[in-house]
């Protein structure tokens, strides 16, 4: 009796047939098509599935992939055609988050996509060696295209928090007379000092439709001004603030030392320094803006350093202070660093140089700042901002102001700094400082004539300082002396007093 067999083959027999060179060839030729399939995962989502898997899934892949291209397309279109709009989408925290999610379920889907890819590719119907690279090259490319996008994820999310974390202001306020004033404050860092010590005061006021701006400078010794009527510290000093010691940097402090007086302020040396702010200037502050002096030069590090013509070697270090290094003369890409102590040196020059100087700060982070510099460095920026960075500015305005910044740097920027000759800062003549500021506001929107030059600022003459030239004088890395003025500190076109 013959016995019973089985009529399948043995392994033996898949073996040899295996080593024929016919299913060797074949065998490559489904490698070479698994390798396919992972390339057109990469290029295309979807398309290895609509090929040889499962069609349903690769149409709603594929069908996902060419909407987003086109969300895409159109999206870079219409920036270009309005520059602006892509810092509104990037303000926009509502829409923010949801790219946040679909970024990591993209991350997800694709890489799914990838292992699906590999299996339809029947990997194990070829040789160890072609498993071993298949699984290596889908890896790789699962690997990537998921990092990329997690990646993605990650600095989208970094901006969120930001925004979030930074711009509280739950109020948005509307332009006043057409513009809108902002405060600009530099304090000195240190723990429990924010808003302590204010550094340097600037009101930037900007026209709301076309971006143009004036920097209007204030000094923080100045004594004896106003505060705006009817406010807390009008009734504390209704015949100015001069008390003994008293200057424009001490209002904060005095504030944070009668708190009782500011009930539910969640800042009563800010909002004590505007009100002498807006006494001083005439002007209603919309915002206010605080600006941690050391952390400024981790956001001039992550934008990669910013441009300045140094006009005269200036000592590193503060009066009394041992002088540690200097910021060469030239015109130079500096650090951020070197760019604080440009901006804060007082070394051989005094207050009204620093003033100068940080307003030529200001104008070349202004034009050199551009929206594809802030993208490349986003996450830096954004990091270098949370830990210098204080305002009252709410997110809903971000939008906003980011395209008037747009605007002004197709513009000249104005200043106008409330120092001598103009103005006696022991002694300020505030009708004087009013007239000075409604001037040099209609000034920069063509309702007022250029100011005639006249010799200092006695009886309310304007003076025009002098345009930059190699005759010019220089004191402190400023143009000018503290007898005629600074360029910087008033001038038509602060780029070209710098």
């Amino acid at each position: 009796m013959q016995p019973l067999t089985s009529s399948a083959p043995s392994v033996a027999t898949f073996r040899a047939h295996a080593a024929t060179p016919l299913a060797q060839r074949a065998a490559q030729v489904r490698f070479r098509r698994a390798l396919s399939l992972m390339v057109m995962t990469l290029l295309a989502p979807g398309t290895a599935q609509l090929v040889a898997g499962n069609r349903r899934i690769g149409v709603i892949a594929f069908r996902t992939w060419l909407g987003v291209l086109g969300v895409a397309l159109a999206t870079g279109i219409a920036v270009l055609v309005h520059p602006a709009l892509a810092l509104q989408l990037a303000t926009n925290t509502a829409l923010l988050l949801w790219i946040n999610l679909a970024l990591i379920a993209g991350a997800v889907g694709w890489a799914f996509l990838f292992f699906d890819a590999w299996r339809i590719g029947q990997p194990l119907t070829y040789s160890m060696t072609h498993r071993r690279v298949s699984v290596g090259v889908n890896g790789v490319m699962a690997l990537g295209v998921a990092g990329v996008l997690l990646f993605s994820a990650h600095i989208v999310s970094v901006q969120r928090d930001f925004i979030i974390a930074t711009f509280t202001g739950a109020e948005a306020t509307g332009a006043h007379h057409g513009r809108y004033n902002v405060l600009l404050v530099g304090g000195d860092s240190g723990a429990g000092r924010w808003g302590t010590r204010t550094d340097s005061m600037t009101v930037a006021s900007v026209d709301a439709e076309t971006g143009e701006t004036v920097l209007i400078g204030l000094p923080r010794n100045m004594t004896g001004f106003p505060f705006r009527r009817g406010t807390v510290m009008d009734e504390q000093f209704p015949d100015g603030f001069d008390c003994d010691g008293c200057m424009l940097n001490g209002v904060s402090t005095w504030a944070q030392d009668n708190t009782e007086l500011f009930p539910g302020s969640a800042d009563p040396g800010v909002d004590a320094t505007i009100m002498g702010i807006e006494g001083i200037t005439g002007l209603r502050i919309n915002y206010w803006v605080m600006v941690n002096l050391q952390g400024f030069k981790n956001l001039v590090d992550a934008v990669g350093g910013v441009t300045l013509n140094v006009r005269q070697d200036i000592p590193i270090g503060l009066p009394g202070d041992e002088v540690t290094g200097t910021v060469e003369a030239g015109t130079r890409k500096l650090d951020g660093f070197e760019t604080l102590w440009y901006a804060r040196a007082r070394y051989g020059s005094d207050d009204y140089s620093r003033m100068a100087r940080q307003k030529c700060v200001m104008n070349a982070m202004l034009q050199q700042v551009s929206p594809s510099v802030a993208v490349r460095n986003f996450e830096g920026i954004a990091k270098a901002a949370s830990d210098m960075v204080r305002t009252n500015l709410p997110a809903s305005e971000l939008s906003r102001f980011a395209d008037l910044a747009l605007k002004a740097r197709t513009t000249k920027v104005a200043t106008l700094s409330l120092v001598p000759p103009l103005v006696d800062t022991s002694d300020p003549d505030i009708k004087l400082i009013h007239r000075k500021v409604a001037e040099a506001v209609d000034r920069s929107e063509g309702d007022a004539p250029a100011p005639a030059r006249a010799a200092g600022a006695g009886g309310g003459a304007t003076r025009k300082p002098a345009a930059p030239s190699e005759d010019t004088g220089v004191t402190g890395g400023s143009i000018g002396s503290l007898k005629d003025g600074y360029a910087a500190n008033q001038s038509e076109d602060l780029g070209a007093a710098c």
